[in-house]
């Protein structure tokens, strides 16, 4: 209780005394009078204070309670649950960042099933001929791959539950006894191609480029063709695994060169996580509804990708992704997803190297 509030008390227990004609009751003598005022005033102030210290007490024990509340109203966030001897289907061959995202994930003694395309990757899942799929999504300088978006907004029953972000350290490799002023053409996948595109402009002027299905496949290519004057960029490993040798490292644009994969399952995966992913189809000029909800059901925006829709001009699939470090809430998913044209694609966790 506020001082004011206490003397407040006091006054007003005072008042009731001289109303109630409590003063000078069974004497006539002023000195008793006043006496007798200041007994019972004093009484007043005790019962005000001990009041006040009741209420106190309660007021600290109501908000030890909601504290107490509010800690068990968080959701407690769990590892994903991982199936045992699961089989991964991955955009391959052997040798790409893709391989070294699902071992991170899953671990170096899963089964892996390198795939051509990333369609096919999740074609493996959706045919149940794979546990789980990884896909690139998004790197810090290329940008995100949009054919692979594309490959996730077309998939109904397909649920993201995990993401990885690994380092890119990209590599030129070509075959033995192979330099520089050899090099006429350079093989990679779209992403490779565009993170190295400073260092050839500066070192390679002249060599064309030739895109790839994926880095590995690059190198794949370059050895199995055994000309000089291929080079491929792709991850280090790529160069042992197929036999070429190193002519540069690091030759991408930046050293904060990151790629964020996502792990695919076809369940969604249980309990609360930091990240959640969201497919929504909308003209552009209703997207700005969509992030108020996703403010005001406490989620923040992370990231937002815009693929056209196919059937008429202005209207677009979005990739929407959210985070809340406490954990996101079936409460907060739902006030999200309760939005017309939108899709819940699942929670995850992030995992880095």
């Amino acid at each position: 209780m506020k001082a004011g509030t206490k003397i407040a008390a006091v006054i007003a227990a005072a008042v009731c005394i001289f109303t109630t004609g409590a003063v000078g009751c069974g004497s006539d003598s002023t000195g008793e009078k006043d006496n007798s005022v200041s007994t019972q005033a004093s009484s007043a102030a005790e019962s005000a204070e001990s009041t006040e210290n009741a209420a106190s007490s309660s007021e600290a024990q109501t908000t030890e309670t909601a504290d107490t509340t509010a800690e068990t109203e968080k959701p407690v966030i769990e590892p994903v649950s991982i199936k045992e001897n699961a089989k991964i289907s991955y955009l391959g061959p052997a040798g790409t960042y893709t391989e070294e995202a699902a071992k991170l994930f899953f671990g170096e003694g899963c089964e892996l099933s390198p795939q051509e395309t990333v369609d096919d990757a999740i074609s493996e899942l959706n045919a149940g001929n794979a546990d789980y799929a990884v896909i690139p999504q998004e790197n810090t300088i290329g940008g995100a791959v949009t054919n692979y978006i594309d490959a996730l907004i077309a998939q109904e029953e397909v649920y993201v539950i995990g993401e990885v972000v690994l380092p890119i350290s990209q590599t030129l490799m070509g075959v033995k006894g192979a330099e520089l002023d050899d090099i006429k053409t350079v093989c990679s996948h779209a992403q490779g191609i565009a993170q190295s595109e400073k260092w050839r402009s500066e070192n390679l002027p002249d060599a064309v480029t030739e895109e790839k299905d994926s880095t590995a496949a690059a190198a794949g290519f370059v050895a199995e063709k055994g000309d000089k004057s291929y080079a491929a960029i792709a991850a280090p490993g790529a160069a042992e695994l197929y036999g070429l040798e190193v002519l540069a490292e690091n030759v991408q644009i930046s050293m904060e060169n990151k790629t964020r994969f996502y792990v695919l399952s076809k369940t969604k995966a249980e309990g609360a996580h930091t990240n959640a992913v969201f497919t929504a189809k909308c003209p552009a000029n209703k997207v700005d509804d969509l992030i108020v909800d996703i403010h005001d059901s406490g989620l923040e925006l992370t990231a937002i990708h815009a693929r056209p829709e196919g059937s008429c001009l202005g209207s677009y699939n979005y990739i929407i992704e959210v985070e809340d470090p406490d954990g996101i809430t079936e409460k907060q998913i739902s006030c999200a997803n309760g939005t017309e044209g939108v899709r819940f694609l699942g929670s995850f966790d992030v995992t880095r190297k």
